[in-house]
């Protein structure tokens, strides 16, 4: 009698009774029985990003999100008046809201959410957000501080889907959210109009996206949700940065694991070098255009925004402040002529123009003060005469021909507004007080025909100038010179140093005997004169396009966050940051306190974790440290005496070190101090004789022709010159050489 068996695979994972997780390590959330039903095979559905919880996970989700939300919003409008650098990013959302220019050292991303949190709820940006502690009125400021509170509350849940994808078990994401959740630190962060949550948020998510990618990228490469997980990373990268440029850091991790999957992909004997290409230009793509792409949209934003001038046009240059609704200029006279009325403007520290104004030096000469405001303003006009005619000055210009001012004129340029002469002398400037920095003044009265300390001599440089025209007499806008004075010989220089209160902290103007070049130069801005005809050659300022104004504005916020190196009263230092030695006062007023302090149990086991991973690191460095310090004796290398004893550590370490010279030099010179160094036949030792009779032609006659050379010997130290009696062995073969 005979049986058909047939089998068929199971529709639901077996369970063995058996093969049930110790309850030690049991996880609650059913993960570890998911986990070891998909490593037999059973896969129900397929893990987006590798990430499949369960419906325990997604209620334990829910209340994280709950309790985030409780601890981070509760008494979120207290307090009701600015705290710490809400000082800044608010007075940036007023700017916004008016449309009025600005220059910070963060990209926009972060500050136009806090915009667009304050301008739906009607904020007008007439608060000016001056002082910490100001109470706040007529601003939505709950609103405000909300966004960057959600966001920290989003980052619970991130930290939780990170982990699980990463294939952390439920309780380990648990625990690690949880600590998020109750972070001092952050909750202070989170609660006020500030960059860090959103900058926190886009660092969580793009970590988030990038391990999802990592897993989707082991099932399916290509696939539809393939490059929907890259790029959004990209994106996410890009949004990273365009919170603050410490985003840059996110940027450099995401790229250095690229390399690192781009270099297994390439090593896989499996993969075509058409396919290798796809992988790179993909990632390309997403992870380097997507994200330059993102931050660049985000300053054409910025752009759109702030269409009018405002208190950061003075950073920009020119070109770019004629951009602004109302910077723009009318067209000007293309040539300078005596008798010109010009506006003069520094083409170094940001453009300001030659200014005076009916204020005098406190000390020095005491007489009227030139500086250079970043301003238009009827005091920055100056009228060009020429020094070298004696004639009343009227007639220079008025009544005479027309005569152009070019490289060597010796010109007088007289302030419109008070009739005083650019004036300089041997007196020292009353800020920048050096033997090599002169005063420069404005000098004279009306009728005075001045002096020659009232001269400069025009040098046009020819290769900053624009055109060929522009190089040979003094062109608006094109021509690049410098004034140079007639008796000391020192050129008109500015720098980026301000006057004090007595001089509104506008910046110096002196007159440099050693001067730089780029702080020496000027140009003319505008240029008028009642005898050139209507049809004249006019110009204009050329307007520049999107990407010049972008690549400008990266150049402005770079250099001024460098020039950020004062310490703040309170800063927290990196070396601080590990051992949580101090934090940052944020608010104090009616005898209460905000002071970003960071939980101390979560900094410290985060330190010690830390600690703990660079261990084995430590241990690999300080074993290819000894292997180095030993080497000598394992390839039989070069050594020196001292060193060889110095890596005598056990006394059992019986290698000889009088073998070894006392200095590497003596090695090469020849030198030997081995003359006393113990050998074996020294010692006494020799092992067999052999008959060397055919050896005469080596050693000369009548001495010893015996070869002497030895055969170790269990017991014997042939060096030592000693036995071990604990170590037995046949001497026999040892015969003492006697006298």
């Amino acid at each position: 009698m005979s049986m058909n068996v047939r089998s068929r695979r199971l529709s639901d994972p077996p369970q063995y009774p058996d093969s049930r997780p110790l309850r030690s390590r049991h996880d609650h959330m059913g993960a570890d029985e998911k986990r070891e039903a998909i490593s037999r095979g059973y896969t129900p559905s397929r893990r987006y990003g590798g990430i499949d919880l369960t419906t325990a996970e997604w209620r334990l989700l829910g209340g994280l999100v709950l309790v985030a939300s409780c601890v981070r919003l509760f008494r979120i409008s207290q307090p009701d008046s600015v705290v710490f650098d809400e000082v800044h990013f608010g007075k940036f959302a007023s700017r916004y809201i008016k449309g009025q220019y600005f220059v910070d050292v963060h990209p926009p991303l972060a500050k136009l959410l806090l915009t667009f949190a304050g301008f739906i709820f009607g904020y007008d940006g007439n608060f000016d957000f001056k002082d910490i502690a100001k109470v706040y009125e007529g601003v939505p400021y709950v609103a405000m501080r909300l966004l960057p509170a959600l966001l920290g509350v989003a980052t619970v849940p991130l930290a939780y889907l990170t982990l699980r994808a990463l294939n952390c078990r439920a309780t380990t994401a648990l625990l690690a959210s949880l600590f998020i959740t109750f972070e001092n630190g952050l909750i202070t962060q989170s609660r006020h109009i500030l960059l860090d949550s959103p900058l926190v948020f886009f660092t969580s998510l793009t970590t988030f996206l990038w391990v999802g990618f990592c897993n989707e990228d082991k099932q399916e490469p290509f696939s539809e949700r393939w490059w929907t997980w890259l790029t959004l990373v990209g994106v996410s990268l890009g949004a990273v940065v365009s919170c603050k440029w410490v985003g840059l850091f996110t940027i450099a991790t995401i790229g250095l694991n690229t390399v690192s999957q781009l270099w297994s992909i390439l090593g896989d004997v499996k993969v075509s070098p058409r396919l290798f290409m796809r992988h790179l230009l993909a990632r390309s793509l997403c992870l380097i255009i997507v994200p330059i792409f993102f931050y660049m949209f985000m300053f054409w934003i910025h752009f759109a925004i702030l269409r009018n001038s405002g208190d950061g046009d003075g950073f920009m240059s020119s070109e770019f402040q004629h951009t602004l609704r109302g910077r723009g200029m009318q067209d000007t006279y293309a040539d300078v002529a005596m008798g010109s009325s010009v506006t003069i403007r520094h083409v170094n520290t940001q453009g300001g123009y030659l200014h005076s104004h009916s204020h005098n030096y406190p000390g020095g000469s005491q007489q009227q003060q030139v500086t250079l405001y970043p301003h238009r303003d009827s005091n920055n006009d100056w009228r060009i005469f020429n020094a070298t005619q004696d004639s009343d000055l009227a007639q220079d210009w008025e009544t005479g021909p027309i005569a152009y001012v070019a490289t060597g004129s010796r010109i007088k340029l007289r302030h419109i507004t008070t009739d005083k002469a650019l004036h300089s002398h041997e007196v020292r400037p009353p800020v920048s007080d050096v033997d090599f920095q002169n005063e420069v003044s404005a000098y004279g009265m009306p009728g005075f025909a001045g002096d020659l300390n009232d001269d400069w001599i025009v040098e046009i440089v020819r290769d900053q100038s624009k055109d060929s025209k522009s190089r040979k007499h003094l062109r608006t806008l094109n021509s690049r010179f410098r004034l140079r004075h007639a008796l000391t010989g020192c050129y008109l220089f500015s720098h980026k140093v301000k006057l004090p209160e007595w001089g509104y902290e506008q910046q110096e103007v002196t007159c440099n005997k050693n001067a730089v070049m780029d702080n020496s130069l000027w140009y003319i801005e505008t240029s008028t004169h009642p005898n050139f005809s209507l049809d004249a050659e006019k110009v204009n300022y050329k307007l520049p396009g999107f990407l010049s104004k972008f690549f400008e504005l990266q150049q402005v916020m770079w250099t001024t966050n460098a020039g950020l190196t004062d310490r703040h009263t309170f800063d927290s230092r990196p070396s601080a940051w590990p051992r949580l030695r101090r934090g940052i006062n944020f608010w104090v007023k009616d005898h209460k306190q905000i002071y970003l302090l960071g939980n101390p149990v979560i900094w410290w086991l985060s330190t010690a974790a830390v600690g703990l991973l660079q261990i084995a690191a430590g241990l690999i460095i300080i074993a290819i440290w000894n292997y180095v310090y030993l080497s000598p004796l394992a390839y039989g290398s070069l050594w020196t005496r001292a060193k060889c004893q110095n890596a005598q550590w056990l006394r059992t370490w019986d290698f000889s070190c009088n073998d070894f010279l006392d200095s590497y030099t003596q090695y090469h010179s020849g030198t030997s101090t081995l003359a006393h160094s113990p050998t074996p036949t020294s010692l006494g030792y020799r092992v067999g004789n052999e008959d060397n009779a055919n050896h005469d032609a080596v050693n000369p006659p009548g001495e010893s022709t015996a070869i002497s050379f030895v055969q170790a010997v269990p017991g014997i130290d042939i060096f030592g010159g000693e036995g071990n009696p604990d170590i037995k062995g046949d001497p026999s073969g040892v015969e003492m050489v006697g006298s």
